[in-house]
C-alpha cells in the first residue's frame, strides 16, 4: 500500500511499515511544515493513505469534507508507544484495501473504521 505521513507520524511506523514493503512517503523529508490540508491534498493526488497522529485530520475528513484516499490515525498513550509500529502493521494487514477512503483509528487493543458520509 502507499502511505503519506505526517510530521506527527512516528518515524518507527514509517521503519515498519517500509520493512513489511509499503511505499511510504513522509512529510518531514519533503516539506517540513506542510499544512493539514495540503498533507491531504498531496496524499489524494499520489493516491495515498495519510497517517498521522493529530486528530485535526478527523476534522478535515468528516467536517470540511476534504478529498481523502484515507486517513489511519495513530491514537498511543506513552505507555504503550513501544507497541505502536506492530500494531500499525498488524492493522494494515488485517485491513488492507479496506483502509482506502476509510478513516482508521488504532490503539492499543482497539481499531475503528468510520466510511467518509457522502455530502448531502
Amino acid at each position: 500500500m502507499r502511505f503519506l505521513a505526517d510530521e506527527s507520524c512516528d518515524f518507527a511506523i514509517v521503519r515498519a511499515l517500509r520493512a513489511a514493503g509499503h511505499d511510504v512517503r513522509t512529510v518531514r523529508d519533503a516539506r517540513p511544515a506542510m499544512s493539514d490540508d495540503e498533507v491531504i491534498a498531496w496524499a489524494s493526488r499520489e493516491d495515498r493513505i495519510v497517517i498521522a497522529e493529530d486528530k485535526d485530520f478527523g476534522y478535515l475528513v468528516h467536517v470540511s469534507a476534504a478529498a481523502s484516499g484515507g486517513v489511519l490515525l495513530v491514537r498511543f498513550p506513552a505507555s504503550s508507544r513501544s507497541t505502536m509500529p506492530q500494531r500499525v502493521c498488524e492493522a494494515v494487514r488485517q485491513l488492507g484495501e479496506r483502509l482506502r477512503g476509510a478513516f482508521v483509528v488504532v490503539q492499543p487493543g482497539r481499531v475503528r473504521i468510520a466510511r467518509r458520509r457522502a455530502p448531502p
